[in-house]
């Protein structure tokens, strides 16, 4: 049962996170609510549609600055119980730092479960409808992209409209596609040539294919070394179509990963999107014990507006310590497990250093 000190301590921490996650909601919605407008622009809609679309996508995006949000809530939290004196009161009564401390973050850590268990599937479905609705509203019949047993597949067309080119590679790995195969057809579906690589570096849009063999309809063949091949398509878009991992749920991904397997298909961006989701709710405890020794230690500063900076500097940090070690494991440098969670046994360490040191004043 909780005592009386931690009741009002969640009571105050949930309402300080409940107030910048509503506010984050209204940010997100008018930021990109301009996004969905410029691609409706030149199609035949109502604004019913950017406003739907700009809606279904918010709970996905929320998902991704989760971190972001506890670490400001803690802030406003701590600058509350200052600002009102409570945080004499609490020590007076033997509620000292680390019990403070302790409490907030065992509710962050509880929240983050019933964020992956609860949330995260109701951002995904949303996500899902969101993509169906924008692919409905899409020039689907200019490119269209999957992954089945023989590897990935690309529809698109020419720049003029004037060829339709068929392609398929049957692996397909970070900015990298091996077993190439790019067919392309005239607007009747005529062949007009057949170009087979053994592997492709993406550039953005621009795929540097290598050990070229170009064959024509009038059966002559031509070896290059390199091929330059312009495409819709650069290596995130391509992830992004045929992935599209915010919008499956846990149970999806795992069976996705296992689809993966199956067909011989590099499962790291799903171990990579998984483990991410497994991470929360300990990101979010330690994002909340970050938080709250950067209020206890920096104390002595009145103003409110450099705490803030200060809270999200820290928060930049995080953000690029994460990216950078998530692009390890993206390039298989590292185990997607140890890419995700490496920096956050390290910001483990440095919250554990701080604890033992939280009540000196």
């Amino acid at each position: 049962m909780l005592k009386q000190y931690e009741y009002y301590l969640t009571k105050l921490f949930l309402k300080n996170i409940l107030i910048i996650f509503t506010v984050f909601i209204f940010l997100s919605f008018f930021l990109n609510i301009f996004e969905e407008i410029k691609y409706f622009e030149n199609k035949e809609t109502d604004l019913y549609y950017p406003i739907l679309l700009t809606i279904l996508n918010i709970p996905s995006i929320i998902f991704e600055i989760l971190p972001f949000i506890f670490l400001l809530g803690v802030m406003f939290f701590f600058i509350k119980i200052y600002e009102n004196e409570e945080i004499e009161l609490l020590r007076s009564n033997g509620v000292n730092n680390i019990k403070i401390t302790m409490t907030i973050s065992t509710v962050s850590l509880i929240v983050g479960v019933l964020l992956i268990v609860i949330y995260y599937s109701f951002s995904a479905n949303l996500k899902s409808i969101y993509l169906n609705i924008k692919y409905k509203h899409s020039e689907a019949g200019d490119y269209l992209a999957v992954v089945n047993e023989d590897g990935l597949w690309i529809k698109e067309k020419s720049k003029d409209g004037s060829s339709i080119f068929i392609i398929n590679a049957k692996t397909y790995k970070i900015n990298n596609l091996e077993n190439l195969e790019i067919i392309e057809l005239d607007n009747n579906y005529k062949l007009i040539n057949t170009i087979v690589s053994k592997k492709a570096n993406i550039i953005k849009k621009k795929w540097i294919l290598k050990d070229v063999k170009i064959y024509s309809d009038k059966k002559k063949t031509e070896n290059i070394k390199d091929y330059t091949y312009t495409s819709s398509f650069n290596g995130e878009i391509i992830s992004n179509l045929y992935s599209n991992l915010n919008s499956l749920n846990i149970f999806q991904l795992i069976e996705l990963k296992k689809n993966y397997k199956s067909i011989g298909y590099s499962a790291t961006e799903v171990k990579l999107h998984l483990n991410k989701i497994y991470s929360i709710p300990f990101y979010l405890t330690l994002t909340t014990i970050i938080g709250a020794l950067l209020m206890l230690k920096l104390n002595f500063i009145k103003s409110k507006f450099f705490l803030i900076v200060i809270g999200v500097l820290v928060s930049v940090i995080f953000y690029y310590i994460n990216y950078f070690s998530i692009l390890f494991g993206k390039n298989e440098t590292l185990p997607a497990e140890a890419s995700v969670w490496l920096p956050q046994i390290l910001i483990f360490l440095i919250c554990s250093l701080g604890l033992t040191k939280i009540n000196e004043n």
